[in-house]
């Protein structure tokens, strides 16, 4: 079964451009487009999309309001939401990734980085591209609430190896980059990331990152 993806954009000339690149690929099936965000919620709930191809800034409804109603706990089906950003990298985009969206791509990536991202976050992982990622975090995780009420107790159920995985992936290290830097097996890091999203109580690997960062974990720039 192909990947069934909704495109979400205020330009109609973008959605154009992405629905030419997506329906090129056989795995891939561009099932609607909407608009704005109101548009988004009646096209998730009607066509029961595997990825929703999320703009930030539109009329109506913005991204990351939509975001969190489609991926909240009254959500109306499985979609992940893929965030698309503009090069600059605004704030909202980290609100978004608070709100439940499982990662972000800039608006000019290749093509061939936009159809991986779908694949990725399909497969139920986390768009996390380390060179972007760290960017985003490194300018905006001082604006985010520290949580320090939280998080002592929340750190304190974790193993110190568990510690030094989730300081990794919150640098947008890769499993198998994880592994390499600790000496271990790949199978054994994700069962450490496992381990770590379900002790934190987090959906995926891009959460994982922003608690690291708001908890004070890891310090922008470091």
């Amino acid at each position: 079964m192909p990947i069934r993806v909704l495109l979400v954009d205020d330009q109609p000339l973008l959605r154009t451009g992405f629905r030419m690149i997506l329906e090129a690929e056989h795995d891939l099936a561009v099932i609607g487009e909407a608009g704005d965000g109101v548009q988004a919620l009646d096209q998730v709930r009607a066509l029961q999309p595997d990825v929703v191809l999320m703009d930030i800034r539109m009329p109506r409804m913005d991204g990351v309001e939509a975001t969190r109603r489609i991926t909240g706990p009254e959500k109306d089906g499985p979609a992940k939401v893929l965030v698309l950003t503009t090069f600059d990298l605004d704030e909202y985009v980290v609100e978004a990734l608070r709100a439940g969206a499982s990662g972000f791509l800039l608006k000019d990536a290749p093509a061939g980085e936009l159809v991986q991202a779908i694949r990725v976050v399909a497969a139920g992982e986390a768009m996390l591209a380390p060179s972007v990622t760290r960017r985003l975090l490194d300018m905006y995780a001082g604006k985010l609430p520290s949580g320090e009420e939280s998080v002592p107790d929340a750190l304190s159920t974790l193993t110190e190896r568990e510690v030094e995985v989730l300081k990794l992936v919150a640098r947008g290290l890769s499993n198998a980059e994880v592994a390499a830097d600790l000496f271990v097996s790949e199978t054994t890091v994700k069962t450490h990331v496992g381990h770590v999203l379900t002790k934190l109580g987090l959906r995926d690997r891009v959460q994982a990152a922003v608690f690291a960062y708001e908890s004070g974990l890891v310090r922008p720039g470091n």
